[in-house]
């Protein structure tokens, strides 16, 4: 099925947005991306489930103000207003990297939730230490000094951990988040990695326990910015049947490496 655009005001931003129809009967599924790219991940999802996918604030179309809440609480609080405005009550949630901000909004209201799926995601939980390249934007001046000296070449330079395949990543790949890489989502990234040391992200999950619905937790083994014993650290906290993949091989975005992770999700979400 085709993803129709659309831009929705929500929270006081304007969202960009691509969304399908789920199949009759089921709850839509909402799907959050991460850093640094946007609902452009998530194509080949929405072509077999239907559902919505976001760009975050600060990311892709979607607007970029400098007061956004750029926070596991701003984006819990923006993508409530979006299901709001769409008149979804109830859904499914699939989530990636800094899309796990949106287990906050889960953990509001878990009774909405009809299934979760978690792949690769920041962990709201204990004991997770940030990676080289959030380590420096989390630092002020060295920060802004090292998004000063973006720049496309840089970029593909540093993807080679992103995938598996020898690197670097894909030009399509990196053509779609250098479109988008402006001062305002350079801006974001900076205070979204500052709003959140390693306390943050493990209080921000305290009640995943109340989180019962069917769960599915998938994981490169070879992630090299979360390591993947966070995928049973996830499975441990959240409070229903959670079913974990850790697959071989794989790093950050694994539908990359392995394309059968959009059946494995698609299954998952319409079984």
């Amino acid at each position: 099925m085709d993803a129709t655009e659309r831009r929705i005001e929500a929270g006081g931003v304007e969202i960009f947005a691509r969304e399908a129809p789920p199949p009759e009967g089921r709850a839509p599924a909402l799907y959050v991306h991460g850093n640094p790219t946007s609902s452009d991940d998530w194509l080949p999802f929405l072509s077999r489930t239907g559902g919505i996918a976001p760009d975050l604030p600060g990311f892709g179309r979607s607007g970029k103000p400098a007061h956004f809440d750029y926070s596991i609480e701003g984006y819990s609080d923006a993508l409530e207003a979006l299901l709001g405005r769409l008149g979804i009550d109830r859904y499914s949630l699939v989530v990636h990297d800094w899309g796990g901000a949106a287990l906050g909004l889960a953990q509001r209201a878990p009774e909405r939730l009809e299934r979760l799926v978690v792949i690769d995601s920041v962990p709201l939980l204990p004991g997770y230490e940030w990676h080289r390249f959030a380590r420096i934007w989390r630092t002020p001046l060295l920060g802004e000094l090292f998004m000063g000296f973006s720049s496309r070449w840089a970029l593909k330079r540093f993807s080679n951990d992103w995938l598996a395949a020898e690197g670097p990543a894909p030009d399509e790949m990196l053509d779609r988040i250098w479109a988008h890489f402006d001062h305002g989502t350079q801006r974001a990234i900076l205070k979204l990695y500052r709003s959140a040391p390693p306390s943050v992200l493990a209080r921000a999950g305290d009640r995943l326990h109340d989180i019962r619905c069917p769960a599915l937790v998938i994981w490169g083994e070879d992630d090299p910015f979360i390591p993947a014993a966070f995928a049973t650290g996830f499975a441990d906290a959240l409070g229903g049947d959670t079913r974990v993949e850790i697959l071989p091989g794989a790093r950050h975005w694994p539908w990359l490496d392995d394309p059968s992770v959009v059946d494995t999700v698609a299954s998952f979400l319409l079984s």
